[in-house]
């Protein structure tokens, strides 16, 4: 495991930042911590972002709220996340001013092997059987997660929590346009049997946008989850008819009763780094925060900030910057309990510099290949796809603490089977399936897979809150974060502005973006210097934040989305 950093971050930003060579200005609005707002919850569902303000009310903090907000989505926004998928949780404490990371991503059980997303002849599956397979379900970890932030962090009690979902489950809510387009949607699971039931109205049709969707069999999970805590889905009849489910064919998975029961969460501190005058905090591996990390101190050491957004050099820097992040992060981050990811030389000055300098007043022709960071082990080249089926929330309390959580299961609809009115994560999936298993993130028993899910908690140089942000979208997350970083922190657009920002994502040969939001002027300039925009494939992106400025938080939700940012 990579030894921590930041143990406490009021006590180490100054070695931090000296060591960093960071000026000595203070962070814009940072000025002797103004008062927290009374509670702000953002999230991709106003249902989901009323019941964490709701928990907020009754003077609950901002894990609490986290915890009804996660309870929500699984009922309204079902196709991105649930109580049966994932979850990377970061905590920051206002009075210790730490920030927490808790690792609630999903495990392989101990029956995983190398060879089971390939067929007979050893050749790997397509994705969409793998994707439909009880082998994709991975052991769930966001109850897990949850449960130890609550212990750490909880001011309410557990069972108080889960009112709103319950109720709401049992009376029913409105299909959204967005549920109704996945319900309708062309991907594998959608067809499945278990998600066609599901969403299928009184009438035997697949519901549609604006009628009642019930889901009684998730009130009563509910029910346990309240009375129980994370050990409903570790034992009893939870357990047992998730064991039951992934067994089925088509192949079918040896998930036992010890596999649920011992999923262990990670909790530790954040991987935290200077960055001018404020300080990013990510997850450890297995998150890509490193991946992160690494994208904004590669365009910390050019003009990016001096630019702007109809700059089209700014956007050429920020392409080739993350091509060069992207190949290091496939290539050397996976599961630390298993792997030696070298965080420290991904991160290291002199290796940045290096990397730096192969980035040029035009785009490559060939997507640059990984590098060799200080301490990096030997590694064969990466296979995982990482398709996105994600949510992301924030929330902030009256005594400002905040929660910038990222939430999973995986591909959209999960595997596409239902247990309790939950869908099941196909985190598994997430690894490198490649024949050989020596990448950094293959398969093995009891391994975490890669995950590209990176909340951030960003800090002013004397540990303050500066801003929460994060983002869904499969393996496109690092990239749609540092893009809404860049506009809101060295472009000071209002966050809301910044997360509005065109989507480029540049990953090895290709640029995916949303093309026609470039203007076209600015999209010719791109093309000139070689960056053809194409659009992208998968999901787009669901960013939600806070930003505190000038005393004022800022609020955001993704345009893209039905998210809803809303402060009491």
């Amino acid at each position: 495991m990579t030894p921590s950093l930041v143990p406490r971050v009021a006590m180490l930003l100054s070695a931090l930042l000296l060591a960093a060579g960071c000026a000595s200005t203070r962070a814009p609005g940072a000025a002797a911590q103004p008062a927290a707002p009374a509670g702000f919850v953002a999230s991709a569902h106003p249902l989901a972002t009323q019941a964490g303000l709701d928990v907020l009310r009754r003077g609950g903090s901002a894990v609490d709220a986290a915890i009804a907000v996660q309870a929500m989505l699984g009922l309204v926004e079902p196709q991105s996340s649930g109580l049966a998928g994932g979850a990377i949780v970061l905590h920051y404490d206002a009075t210790t001013r730490r920030v927490d990371s808790y690792l609630g991503r999903e495990r392989a059980p101990a029956s995983a092997t190398p060879a089971m997303f390939s067929d007979a002849d050893g050749r790997p599956l397509s994705t969409a059987q793998a994707m439909l397979g009880g082998r994709a379900t991975g052991v769930p970890g966001v109850l897990p997660a949850l449960e130890r932030a609550h212990r750490d962090h909880g001011r309410l009690p557990w069972a108080s929590l889960f009112g709103a979902a319950t109720t709401r489950a049992a009376e029913g809510f409105p299909v959204t346009p967005r549920l109704q387009r996945h319900i309708a949607g062309g991907f594998p699971q959608a067809a499945a049997p278990d998600v066609v039931a599901l969403f299928a109205g009184p009438n035997g049709e697949p519901l549609r946008t604006g009628e009642v969707m019930r889901n009684p069999a998730y009130a009563d999970s509910l029910r346990r989850v309240a009375e129980h805590g994370a050990a409903a889905l570790q034992s009893g009849p939870l357990a047992e008819a998730i064991i039951a489910r992934v067994a089925a064919p088509p192949l079918g998975a040896t998930m036992t009763a010890a596999d649920l029961a011992g999923n262990r969460v990670e909790r530790g501190d954040a991987l935290c780094r200077p960055l001018r005058e404020w300080v990013l905090c990510v997850p450890p591996p297995p998150s890509s925060g490193v991946g992160l990390l690494q994208l904004m101190l590669l365009l910390d050491g050019t003009d990016i900030a001096a630019r702007g957004p109809h700059d089209a050099r700014a956007w050429l820097l920020f392409a080739e910057a993350s091509r060069l992040m992207y190949a290091d992060r496939d290539h050397y981050v996976g599961d630390p309990d298993f792997v030696a990811v070298p965080v420290d030389g991904l991160l290291d000055p002199a290796y940045l510099a290096s990397r730096r300098a192969l980035i040029g007043t035009r785009a490559a022709p060939v997507a640059p290949p990984h590098g060799q960071p200080p301490g990096a082990p030997p590694a064969s080249d990466d296979a995982s796809v990482e398709p996105g089926g994600t949510s992301h929330l924030v929330v902030v309390d009256r005594d400002g603490n905040a929660v910038s959580m990222t939430t999973t299961i995986e591909s959209f609809f999960g595997s596409g089977r239902v247990v309790g009115g939950m869908l099941l994560n196909n985190q598994l999936t997430d690894f490198s399936w490649s024949p050989g298993g020596a990448a950094a993130n293959a398969i093995a028993p009891g391994k975490r897979p890669r995950s590209s899910m990176a909340p951030v908690i960003v800090l002013d140089r004397e540990g303050g809150f500066v801003a929460a942000l994060g983002s869904p979208g499969g393996n496109a997350i690092p990239a749609y974060i540092a893009k809404t970083l860049i506009g809101a922190l060295y472009w000071t657009l209002p966050l809301q502005q910044a997360v509005a920002l065109p989507n480029l994502v540049a990953r090895g040969e290709r640029f995916n973006g949303e093309a026609a939001s470039f203007a076209p002027a600015l999209r010719a300039e791109l093309s000139a210097l070689g960056v053809e925009v194409v659009p992208g494939s998968g999901e787009d992106s669901g960013l939600h934040g806070a930003l505190l400025r000038a005393g004022t938080l800022e609020g955001a939700a993704d345009p893209r989305r039905e998210g809803v940012a809303e402060s009491l």
